[in-house]
């Protein structure tokens, strides 16, 4: 079974003094509750786990109970300190509120109960640890699996790794093509949707949300402006309609855009965005291409090693503390831009048998950035790159 880093830095925290609740955070089927099994079986810790999904979201008592819980099992052990994890948090109302109570109860009494909370909806946990725990929470971040986990796990090669993505749970069936696309659309995508968005945001129109998902999936490595998109959707109100539904895909670890580099905050946010799926079996699965059609298809395969790129990038960005752009203008483009504390890395993908970029050498002397890297032909090996931690670039 597959140790993610993420384990051994919740595992180190909760053998420390109680000092913080300890969040977990990160999109469905990453490995987060497995990870609390592991961290059960490792620590010398009462446990008690359980989750919320299912729970009547309005139950906010349900908190309170099992806190009390904990309590009872606490004061009849033997032992003077107690782990509580509580999964999909982010679904009871006024979740945030009655955490801060029962903590602060827990601090204020010497209760030595140590807490985990686990999350799938990124906006939902940020936005209720920020209204109510500020200075009494840590965050780890547990994004989509790695080649290198996939490849530890299953055996994979960096060529299976581009096309099926990176969800460890759909692994065993990827040699029935048909079924893998249908278990990724079905248990993974819709699931994902109804629970971390519809069910939990208020979302207008929930239809222009899905079909947005399956378009920017499908022009995932691509610009488009979000004018364009109306067109493609019907009944999708404005602009700024179809950015605030993206973000809401984001924050749930499965669609995102990054914005053109312009050194200039106004001009990237009024930029075209250029999608990214967090997981290359969200653009796949929804492509009629099969994976051997695809491995014989240059032009294809090369975007879909971008796309595999771009998502290794964003999946890094937030533990590393760096934010990913693209750069364009007129004919001259680069396919990656890191950004952290004003150090630039500009990052192009190259699959085909030339490896010339003018764009490069404009973005070069324009911006000045610390490193330009090519990724591919001529430069880094693609699977060279997708074993490596970006934030290292910056060193």
């Amino acid at each position: 079974m597959i140790r993610r880093n993420q384990l051994e830095i919740v595992k180190s925290r909760m053998n420390e003094t109680r000092k913080f609740i300890q969040v977990l955070m990160g999109p469905h089927q990453v490995g987060k509750t497995t990870m609390m099994k592991q961290l059960t079986e490792e620590v010398l810790i009462d446990t008690i786990s359980v989750s919320a999904d299912g729970v009547i979201n309005s139950n906010w008592l349900w908190i309170q109970q099992i806190w009390e819980n904990a309590r009872i099992q606490l004061k009849n052990s033997t032992k003077n300190e107690l782990i509580l994890i509580i999964d999909e948090i982010q679904k009871l109302d006024n979740w945030s509120e009655i955490v801060k109570e029962q903590w602060d109860f827990d601090t204020k009494e010497n209760n030595n109960i140590k807490v985990i909370l686990l999350g799938s909806s990124r906006l939902m946990i940020q936005k209720g640890l920020t209204e109510s725990l500020a200075g009494r929470f840590e965050v780890t971040y547990v994004g989509h699996w790695s080649f290198t986990e996939m490849e530890e796990a299953f055996g994979w090669s960096v060529n299976q790794y581009i096309y099926y993505g990176a969800y460890p749970g759909a692994a065993s069936l990827i040699h029935e093509e048909e079924r893998w696309k249908n278990y990724i659309k079905d248990s993974l995508i819709e699931t994902s949707i109804s629970k971390d968005i519809l069910m939990l945001t208020r979302v207008d129109k929930p239809a222009v949300l899905k079909r947005l998902f399956e378009l920017g999936c499908l022009y995932s490595g691509q610009i488009l402006a979000y004018t364009k998109l109306l067109g493609e959707l019907q009944d999708a109100g404005n602009t700024t309609t179809l950015s605030h539904y993206l973000t809401l895909l984001s924050d749930s670890g499965l669609l995102g855009a990054t914005e053109k580099y312009a050194g200039n905050v106004i001009r990237k946010r009024a930029s075209k965005p250029k999608f990214q799926v967090f997981n290359s079996a969200l653009l796949t699965a929804q492509d009629d291409l099969t994976y051997e059609k695809a491995l014989s298809h240059s032009k294809i395969w090369g975007r879909l090693a971008e796309s595999a790129i771009g998502a290794h990038l964003i999946n890094n960005a937030i533990t590393n503390n760096y934010t990913v752009y693209y750069w364009r203008e007129k004919n001259d483009e680069v396919d990656f831009i890191l950004e952290r504390k004003n150090t630039l890395i500009a990052l192009e993908v190259k699959t085909g048998r030339r490896a010339e970029n003018n764009g490069m050498r404009v973005f070069a002397q324009t911006f000045k950035p610390k490193k330009v890297l090519l990724i591919g032909t001529g430069g880094i090996g693609i699977e060279t790159f997708l074993r490596m931690n970006p934030g290292v670039l910056f060193n």
